[in-house]
């Protein structure tokens, strides 16, 4: 990455986040996503013994937070987990680095006590998880949320006896019927803090007021537009845990209401079936709620589109979540596409020699 690069690494104690070191690095691909946690991947390049000192001590993996800086805003922030040191055939040293989202600590955190919510709104369950995981001794990141509700309260029992990963536990609590998003955003505030925010959003997180026009020919350089029916379903049942109290009977799993589109097979769509399974629920009204959020999503072939664009000022991970209108004229789109997209995903290209600063958005097509 050439020296005048707008990018700024710094690499911080994850738990204090104290600043270590503010590192060169090459080879950076970075990405954000609304339902998966985001990456990062990196080269440091370790021309000499005082560079070589400062990366030992400053990547440390599993304890090194890193933040990704684009001028003064705050663009990317993660955690360090893998490192692989490399030397070429004359002798070159780098250091190539892994890290995920700071979504990624959750999945590598386990639910040791029982947890019980009755009558709960969702957004305060998860709330309720996150603020059991930084109790704990060691395990405040200093992530921070707001108060709001999602108006839909649930009842849960989390067993420590499953030993559930934290982020996994959220995962299923927003899959099913009338569910929720979230994600755990990185900016800088007014006051100049970097943070780490826990963002939810029922039925789905919206950002932005302002519509951005996207035209190709035009600021878009590149689209991919697949259409995807592998995964396509209209009939639909969800399997549960094993419940049985009666040791002498043949034990059974509970089963949710099976689904059909009627509508879908009428209209010469043919019968097509999926299933899930949720092995650690008890209730049949939550198999119910997980079995047709599974099957809503499974009724029409995926369609995640992706657009790639010049970054610029209305360009960033400021807009995951808003709605961009996108303006296509090709030979596949004769009379023009033009029809409005959330963007779920973003995946930044940094400038390198000879190649521009590039951004991919991935888009969620309207249902």
């Amino acid at each position: 990455m050439p020296l005048s690069t707008p990018y700024r690494f710094l690499f911080c104690d994850l738990r204090s986040d104290q600043v270590l070191d503010t590192l060169p690095v090459t080879g950076v691909s970075l990405d954000d996503y609304i339902g998966k946690t985001g990456r990062l991947q990196a080269t440091v390049p370790i021309p000499n013994r005082a560079i070589a000192d400062r990366a030992r001590s400053a990547l440390q993996p599993g304890r090194t937070g890193v933040w990704v800086q684009r001028g003064r805003n705050i663009w990317w922030g993660g955690i360090l987990w893998t490192l692989q040191l490399a030397s070429d055939a004359r002798g070159f040293l780098t250091a190539q680095i892994q890290c995920g989202g700071w979504e990624s600590y959750l999945y590598r955190r386990l639910l040791l006590d029982t947890q019980v919510a009755q009558e709960v709104d969702q957004f305060d369950i998860v709330r309720g998880l996150l603020d059991y995981v930084q109790s704990t001794p060691g395990g405040d990141l200093g992530i921070t949320y707001d108060t709001e509700p999602s108006g839909v309260t649930r009842d849960r029992e989390f067993s420590r006896f499953d030993l559930p990963w934290v982020g996994d536990l959220i995962d299923q609590l927003a899959a099913v019927e009338r569910g929720f998003e979230w994600r755990i955003a990185s900016y800088r505030d007014s006051d100049g803090r970097r943070v780490k925010r826990l963002i939810l959003g029922h039925p789905v997180i919206r950002t932005g007021a302002t519509e951005i026009v996207l035209d190709h020919p035009g600021p878009i350089l590149t689209y991919a537009w697949p259409h995807d029916a592998s995964n396509l379903a209209n009939g639909w049942q969800s399997r549960g845990a094993t419940v049985n109290t009666n040791q002498a009977a043949e034990s059974y799993p509970l089963m949710s209401e099976r689904l059909v589109a009627d509508d879908d097979v009428t209209a010469g769509w043919p019968r097509l079936d999926g299933s899930s399974d949720y092995t650690t629920v008890e209730q049949q009204s939550t198999l119910d709620d997980h079995a047709r959020a599974d099957w809503t999503a499974s009724r029409r072939p995926v369609q995640i589109p992706e657009v790639e664009v010049l970054l610029g000022n209305n360009v960033s991970p400021a807009l995951l979540g808003a709605t961009v209108r996108v303006r296509i004229r090709d030979m596949w789109h004769p009379d023009v596409l033009d029809a409005r997209y959330r963007i779920v995903g973003l995946s930044i290209n940094p400038p390198e020699r000879g190649r521009p600063e590039t951004a991919k958005l991935y888009l969620e097509v309207p249902a």
